[in-house]
């Protein structure tokens, strides 16, 4: 926390170098939750590039005292829902890039297990409310708590708490269906 006010204070005096230090600490997480509500690697990282030009754009603006990770993830499901207002319609793109070119870690051999598992759980995401999606995606990978998602989706708590339930009950239903219909093959 602390180092991103220095950074933010750098980034205040043009400092180019505290841009890249932060796009380097946020880039993953922020594409990862990109390419959850999404479902698509492209758009994915199209969104997070959007977001850290609204960061050198709005960098004055930032106050040292907020939580850079926090701002930027607000500007992400934004810009998200921006996309999806503009498109007039459920954007739904199958996850077709391969998920190895953004975590590093399993063998090669895993590559293929972890690729289809991801590949599955899109589609399933895919299958949820835009809002289901959004509330999953930001407690489960962003790691947010139900007061900072209600208040970026400006609902209640209760809402929140009720939209990630019913969105795991669904995603849950879709999995198992789909591992049953694997099963009788």
């Amino acid at each position: 926390m602390l180092n991103d006010k220095r950074l933010i204070w750098r980034l205040r005096r043009a400092d180019v170098d505290a841009l890249r230090q932060l796009y380097d600490k946020y880039k993953g997480d922020l594409l990862r939750l990109a390419v959850i509500l999404t479902g698509d690697v492209c758009q994915a990282e199209d969104v997070v590039q959007d977001v850290f030009l609204k960061l050198v754009d709005s960098y004055h603006r930032i106050s040292i005292r907020g939580n850079v990770r926090n701002y930027l993830i607000a500007c992400l499901v934004n810009r998200m829902r921006s996309l999806q207002r503009g498109a007039g319609h459920r954007h739904e793109i199958a996850l077709e890039t391969p998920v190895t070119q953004m975590c590093p870690g399993p063998r090669p051999d895993q590559w293929a297990v972890l690729n289809e598992q991801m590949q599955q759980l899109s589609a399933a995401m895919r299958q949820l409310p835009p809002e289901q999606r959004e509330v999953i995606a930001l407690r489960f990978e962003a790691g947010l708590g139900f007061r900072r998602i209600a208040h970026m989706q400006q609902v209640s708590i209760n809402t929140a708490q009720g939209r990630c339930r019913y969105g795991m009950e669904k995603l849950r239903s879709v999995l198992h269906s789909e591992v049953t219909h694997e099963a009788r093959r």
